[in-house]
């Protein structure tokens, strides 16, 4: 038997494979994996995730996020495989980021559990790298586990090993921020009583070498108590004086001169 072959093509996940790279490369030919990627705040206010919302994947970040710092957690339902869910996800990224007011996202997580290239390949439309790529929030890509790529990781400002991993990037530990606050704090007294203790130091260095007030004032001192005598002797001469003044002047008024005058 002889068999001619016209043409080959890959079938199940190598058509897949091809498919994907084939849509990755003219994605980033445009240039829409060279964006500037975006950060969130260290401590997002809320959380926008975009996820299935039954399962374990919801679980494991909201019990993760519970024990690292306790956060404000909005979770966009979606399916994440079959037909119709690279149309939701995308609709999802496109509502928080199209949304307004204090309910808005800091962070957006779109996540899902492992699985096969098939189970994944919602995340592989390129409705939902463009979605994720124009969103004006900062968004987490974890889909599938560790070995996992898709165009929604590519697409992303940073991509998770795992949904659990996702959650542990956006939020700080809580209990160590307040440890290192505590040891601020007593860094900062420490620091406040050697300074003042250091100024104290410098104060009686001054003070030891400044004159003492009888060393200040011995001179003045000596000084007033000579004007005074002087005021003094001063005061008893022109005493004097006027009262030898007084007393020729009353010896000059006899009765006798004034009836002779009269």
């Amino acid at each position: 038997y002889q068999i001619v072959i016209d043409s080959m093509e890959l079938a199940g996940e190598g058509a897949l494979l091809a498919l994907l790279e084939k849509t990755k490369a003219r994605l980033k030919a445009e240039g829409l994996f060279d964006r500037p990627r975006q950060r969130w705040p260290y401590i997002p206010r809320v959380i926008g995730v975009v996820t299935s919302p039954t399962g374990a994947v919801i679980r494991d970040i909201l019990h993760r996020l519970a024990d690292r710092f306790p956060s404000h957690v909005l979770v966009w339902p979606v399916l994440v495989q079959g037909p119709g869910s690279a149309e939701q996800v995308a609709a999802a990224v496109n509502g928080f980021s199209a949304m307004q007011g204090v309910d808005r996202p800091d962070l957006v997580i779109v996540a899902r559990g492992g699985g096969s290239i098939e189970d994944l390949w919602g995340f592989n439309e390129e409705v939902v790298g463009r979605a994720v790529a124009a969103c004006t929030i900062p968004i987490i890509s974890a889909v599938g586990h560790e070995t996992d790529t898709t165009l929604c990781d590519h697409a992303a400002d940073v991509r998770a090993p795992t949904p659990t991993a996702a959650a542990e990037m956006a939020v700080p530990v809580r209990t160590e921020l307040l440890a290192g606050l505590q040891s601020y704090g007593a860094r900062s007294l420490r620091c406040v009583q050697r300074y003042r203790e250091r100024a104290g130091e410098k104060l009686d260095n001054a003070t030891r070498r400044l004159p003492t007030p009888e060393t200040l004032l011995g001179p003045q001192s000596q000084r007033v108590d000579e004007l005074s005598d002087r005021l003094k002797r001063g005061l008893s001469h022109v005493v004097a004086e006027a009262r030898g003044e007084l007393a020729q002047a009353a010896g000059a008024l006899r009765p006798a001169m004034l009836t002779q005058r009269l």
